[in-house]
């Protein structure tokens, strides 16, 4: 430190000086060596391990938790690979938890490693995470102090100093716009010289005396810069110094953030510090080593001492040598990987033109800015896109560290790492997707871990979109990303036992006992049948018959039905005994086909809206819960015109096909198992209730609507009775508004309720002569409904309607030849020579061959 430094703020005992010595030789320090950095500075980590080289302290001492003494050993270990973080989480509530993340390029990390490498005691000084986490908001932000911006919590104090972020102050004086640009300038790019053995304890140790200099000064200019909480940890760090130069002497060594270098050189008395630490709250900790990311150390992600390029950082620390040719190498190498074209020649252009952006700017060393733009202009072709590629994967990168097994865990994390291994379900960081296939003995065990984590709160997977979860099948996509943070989730979860399994039954049986609604219980017994948690089941269904005998809501009948129903589904596919919960579901469904009809009457447009996706879940639910006893006739019921329930006006004739389709319905029928199981006959009871509400004009227009497109499109209905029901519903003494309703209900909200219209132009043009006829003052009434049920068609069936209406009603004369219909293009009957003219082409797509000569005939 300068004499300036010395002069305005002196140390406790012994002012801390430079080592005048040869190079060849160790210093003999007579007083603490502080070493200011930035966290996660790859040029300050460099300098503090010259620094360490030169002067070879007796101890050193590094700005961390105390109570992380015990596990600084394990730094040492073969399987302690960075970024790691300590973390230290309250007993009695592991959510108040707090991180102290160390790259491999943190100088912090670098001092540890030279201890141990050295044989130097090292501990760590800062104010105990007893006091800290009880300082600390449950479940609030972590507290990371940073040299440039400390990150703890703000006081509670009502007068606050502004907020200081150092570098950029020092940046702004240099004549910088950019903070990260200065520092890359003064410390990054910062070369030690050609021949570094030639270099004195001087040279080692001048650019920590500088850096002291100027905090000095900003210290006397801004004081506690907006953070007074330093005060209290400052006062410790200054208690923990002492007692060090008293057990190892004057050269020890201090490795902290330059912004406490000041503070930790003043002179103060042991009576005055202790004073600050009187009546701090406590509160019982435990701490241990975590895995930690590159992407966590990211600022954007909320981390207060983050910086805005960790890889890159990393890049810089472990280059030996020539760092922009070897990062464009990295560049290429990922381009590449994403069959981008990048040849040899691109690399070698872009170091040129980096270099040479560096020379105009008046850099010293290309840095990333002139790496990123030489790197869009020669490897990028101008695009931003494959850009944001290499922001991602190499500028901020998805490095995941690792702890030996020897650190310190909750019992519930042993058991999930020893799950993990088992099932060679490793955790990454990267975001990655699974395909799991059931019937398989570890998929299925993976899906049962996956499930009973969420269960417990511990989100390392979620199911991927575009896979269906709710038929039940035999496979399941998930996808999987791990954040450090799950690891005080897990701590949290260990409340609960100490396996997964454990937990997962704990918490299930918790859940159940204190649900207080009744689609609540059913959601639990569909994750428990998911998790496989066969102990926690006989709980879960008390609760969930209790629940069930009370609730007389039909919302909350319909509700909860669904997810009954995707547990039978999810059971028979788990091989899971589900009998109990097959006949809680049948009786839910019982109920709702009673309550249903009367609560579908006085509804408003929101409410309506609401019972009819309802009604669509209930539809779903009773199709999985009646597939299983009369599959002939589920199978049956997809065809057009075919009857579910077998009466006198489903078997009207619509068609040629009609009677032969009337005669198999009755074969099924005579077919069906004579043996009666809990949903026997559900369908036909749901199917007669969907009629009831298609007919009722006391109906909110959306659910009648709704009613009769499910049961055209499971041969409730015919085509002609549909018609009707439409022509009624869209009849001129009907309000504009709830003959929108009704087209909503019928054709929104479900796929191919665009390609009906398409397909069918007895209904389209109905609903052309409706909108037509609607009178201009009430057309603005409904054009909102409109636009929400069309604009839910897909761009192709919108397109196809649009054109179809633009051509109008073909002329009268146009059916004379043929089957009459409005619309050109489009008939009521099947053309069989078009459809055998197909018939060859499927034959080769499916079979592999050519058709049979009779089949193309």
């Amino acid at each position: 430190m300068s004499d300036r430094t010395a002069s305005e703020a002196p140390v406790a005992e012994t002012p801390v000086t430079e080592a005048h010595v040869p190079a060849t030789a160790a210093p003999v320090l007579d007083a603490p060596l502080l070493l200011g950095v930035r966290h996660h500075g790859p040029g300050s980590a460099r300098a503090v391990r010259a620094a360490l080289d030169a002067a070879r302290p007796t101890a050193v001492l590094i700005e961390g938790p105390s109570e992380g003494d015990a596990l600084l050993p394990l730094a040492a270990d073969p399987q302690m690979r960075p970024p790691v973080a300590l973390l230290a989480h309250a007993v009695d509530d592991p959510g108040r938890a707090a991180f102290w993340p160390l790259a491999e390029f943190s100088p912090e990390w670098v001092a540890i490693r030279w201890a141990l490498a050295h044989g130097v005691p090292v501990r760590f000084i800062d104010l105990p995470a007893t006091h800290s986490l009880a300082l600390k908001e449950p479940h609030g932000e972590e507290a990371a102090p940073a040299p440039e911006a400390p990150a703890d919590e703000a006081p509670t104090d009502p007068v606050l100093t502004p907020a200081v972020d150092p570098i950029r102050v020092l940046a702004e004086t240099a004549g910088y716009d950019d903070p990260e640009r200065w520092w890359e300038d003064v410390v990054e790019h910062r070369s030690p010289g050609a021949d570094a053995t030639s270099r004195t304890a001087a040279d080692a140790l001048a650019p920590f005396a500088a850096l002291a200099e100027a905090m000095t000064a900003l210290r006397e200019a801004y004081g506690d810069g907006g953070h007074p909480r330093d005060a209290v940890r400052e006062a410790y760090m200054r208690i923990q110094l002492r007692a060090a130069r008293k057990e190892f002497g004057d050269g020890v060594a201090v490795v902290c953030g330059a912004w406490h270098v000041p503070a930790l050189a003043t002179r103060t008395t042991l009576a005055a510090d202790r004073s600050l630490l009187k009546g701090l709250p406590k509160v019982k900790t435990e701490m241990t080593w975590v895995p930690w990311t590159h992407r966590r150390l990211a600022r954007h992600s909320g981390y207060g001492a983050g910086i805005d390029s960790p890889g890159w950082y990393g890049h810089l620390f472990a280059a030996a040598d020539r760092p922009i040719e070897r990062w464009m190498t990295k560049v290429a190498g990922l381009l590449r990987a994403e069959d981008r074209s990048v040849s040899t020649a691109h690399v070698i252009e872009a170091v040129r033109l980096a270099e040479t952006l560096a020379a105009m700017r008046g850099r010293p060393l290309a840095g990333l800015g002139e790496t990123t733009d030489a790197v869009r202009a020669v490897m990028c072709e101008g695009s931003d896109v494959p850009l944001a590629l290499i922001q991602d994967r190499l500028v901020v990168g998805e490095t995941l560290g690792e702890v030996p097994d020897s650190a310190p865990a909750v019992p519930l994390q042993r058991d999930l790492t020893r799950t993990q291994r088992t099932l060679r379900l490793k955790p990454e960081a990267l975001e990655r997707q699974i395909d799991l296939d059931l019937r398989k003995e570890t998929d299925a065990a993976r899906s049962r871990l996956l499930y009973r984590l969420r269960l417990l709160g511990i989100g390392w997977g979620e199911p991927a979109e575009g896979r269906s979860r709710n038929t039940g099948t035999f496979r399941e996509s998930w996808r999987l990303r791990w954040e450090p943070e799950l690891h005080v989730r897990v701590a949290e979860a260990g409340v609960w036992g100490t396996t997964v399994e454990s937990a997962a039954t704990a918490k299930a049986e918790y859940q159940a006992l204190a649900a207080t609604a009744l689609s609540e219980v059913t959601a639990l017994a569909e994750q428990c049948l998911l998790a496989g948690l066969a102990d926690a089941l006989p709980v879960v269904m008390k609760a969930l018959a209790d629940r069930a005998a009370l609730d007389a809501d039909v919302g909350h009948l319909a509700d909860a039905l669904p997810a009954l129903a995707r547990s039978l589904r999810y059971g028979d596919v788990r091989a899971t005994d589900t009998a109990a919960l097959s006949e809680v579901a049948a009786g839910l469904a019982e109920r709702i086909c009673v309550g249903l009809p009367p609560a579908c009457t006085g509804l408003d447009a929101d409410s309506a809206e609401a019972l009819r996706r309802q009604v669509d879940g209930v539809h779903s639910a009773i199709g999985l819960l009646t597939a299983g006893t009369r599959p002939a006739e589920a199978d049956t019921a997809t065809s057009r015109g075919a009857a579910t329930a077998p009466t006198e006006a489903d078997a009207a004739p619509v068609g040629p096909a009609a009677p032969a389709e009337a005669e198999d319905t009755s074969t099924v029928a005579d077919a069906t198992p004579a043996e009666a199981t809990p949903t026997t006959g559900l369908r036909d009871r749901w199917s007669a209730l969907l009629r009831k509400l298609a007919g009722r004009d006391t109906v909110a227009g959306i659910i009648r609507g709704r009613a009769t497109r499910l049961l055209l499109d499971d041969g409730g209905l015919t085509e002609d009775e549909a018609a009707r029901l439409m022509g009624l519903a869209l009849s001129p003494g009907t309000p504009p508004t709830d003959a929108a309703a009704w087209i909503e209900g019928f054709v929104g909200g479900a796929s191919g309720g665009g390609m009906l219209l398409v397909h069918d132009e007895r209904l389209l043009a109905l609903v052309d002569t409706w909108l037509t006829g609607v009178p201009a003052d009430t057309f603005t009434d409904v054009l909102p409904l409109l636009r929400r049920t069309f604009s839910a068609f897909e761009p192709g069936v919108r397109r196809t309607l649009g054109e179809l209406a633009r051509r109008g009603p073909a002329p009268e004369h146009a059916g004379s030849d043929g089957p009459d219909h409005g619309y050109p293009g489009f008939g009521p009957g099947l053309d069989t020579d078009r459809a055998d003219a197909v018939e060859p082409v499927l034959h080769l797509l499916l079979a592999g061959a050519p058709a049979p000569a009779e089949a193309s005939a």
